[in-house]
């Protein structure tokens, strides 16, 4: 499959139930490069790129997130090509 872009955004009870922590070993795991941040209307924003079958396992992982996490609705989305993705997935500071 070609390579894919994808915006994801998370829903639910997903801040500090280390949600981020596990995207990013989640989306390592699936050889993917992109962020995931914190967002200050409580939702978890990411975006992914890679390999598309990898894309769409972390954006289904993304659905039900670490044990702690209590996922209502995940938002996915194309995500636009603005710019250079870090080479590995990174978490970013919150916005």
């Amino acid at each position: 499959m070609p390579d894919l872009r994808q915006h994801l955004v998370i829903h639910g009870r997903v801040q500090g139930v280390g949600y981020r922590w596990a995207m990013v070993q989640q989306a390592e795991a699936l050889g993917l490069r992109g962020w995931v941040r914190n967002r200050r209307d409580g939702t978890v924003e990411a975006v992914a790129a890679g390999d598309a079958a990898a894309v769409q396992a972390l954006a289904g992982w993304a659905r039900q997130g670490p044990p702690a996490a209590q996922v209502t609705r995940v938002e996915v989305g194309e995500a636009a090509d603005d710019g250079e993705l870090p080479p590995a997935f990174e978490q970013r500071p919150t916005a």
